[in-house]
């Protein structure tokens, strides 16, 4: 089984705030500043984000989001919001899981956060393991999406170069997938030699000329493959692995220095 990654931090709720009261934690003007992205991104890209169990609550948490920091509505009767099944179908949805919604609204608010104008495929698998979700990578392609966010993982296991060419080789569309958030240690299918793997990083505002200051979260998972190759583009680089080395690149995931969500 696979395992999603999202850390919620409980220490910073507000007392008695109100309905309309904005979340602690980094909004989408505040992470458009540190990483220096446009304002609006395409509507004519597709993200897709894969996760497991269905979370009945995704577009109505979605459109919170998004009323509270002023973007646009993304609806599924304006076509800017689509759920499905693995297999890509409507229904039926999975069961439900609180843990994995908790990570699927994550991963929808900071997917309007750095792209306010794209549209959103979520796809929701039956079950947590590397079948079942990498049926729904394969889904999301056939389903046109240029981008495909995989937050979870698990320990390789040995079947990572049949799994990769099984579920997450696809050229021409980005895959990318959490690096983990357990510290030191390989994760799948962050390790895959297809999918940019995503580390973590600490992120706090500095009087410097990006306004930032950003440093490596002791919590991002890091590591040599066991079983897959060094890809091309880590030769000559220095990484201190035989094989392949991850993660490949990193953005804010520390929850002391978090999102709001």
């Amino acid at each position: 089984m696979l395992a999603c990654f999202a850390i919620r931090q409980t220490d910073t709720v507000q007392p008695n705030a109100s309905a309309t009261a904005v979340p602690n934690g980094f909004g989408p003007a505040d992470l458009r500043s540190a990483y220096q992205l446009s304002t609006s991104g395409s509507a004519a890209m597709t993200v897709a984000i894969v996760d497991a169990f269905d979370d009945p609550n995704a577009e109505a948490d979605l459109a919170t989001y998004r009323s509270t920091f002023g973007l646009p509505a993304c609806t599924t009767a304006n076509g800017c919001f689509r759920k499905v099944n693995q297999n890509g179908q409507t229904s039926p949805l999975p069961a439900t899981d609180p843990g994995w919604a908790g990570e699927i609204s994550l991963d929808l608010d900071m997917v309007s956060a750095i792209c306010p104008n794209c549209h959103i495929l979520l796809l929701e698998a039956n079950r947590p393991t590397v079948t079942n979700l990498g049926t729904a990578v394969n889904t999301a392609v056939n389903l046109g999406a240029k981008f495909v966010s995989n937050s979870y993982g698990g320990p390789e296991n040995g079947l990572e170069n049949s799994d990769d060419t099984s579920y997450y080789n696809h050229p021409g569309v980005v895959i990318t997938a959490s690096s983990g958030d357990s510290g030191f240690g390989v994760s799948y299918p962050a390790s895959g030699k297809g999918v940019t793997a995503v580390g973590g990083t600490s992120l706090t505002r500095d009087t410097s000329a990006r306004g930032w200051s950003e440093t490596v979260w002791n919590g991002a998972g890091s590591g040599c493959s066991a079983s897959v190759a060094k890809p091309a583009f880590q030769a000559g680089l220095t990484t201190g692995c035989a094989r392949r080395a991850e993660a490949d690149v990193a953005a804010i995931a520390d929850p002391q220095t978090g999102v709001a969500v």
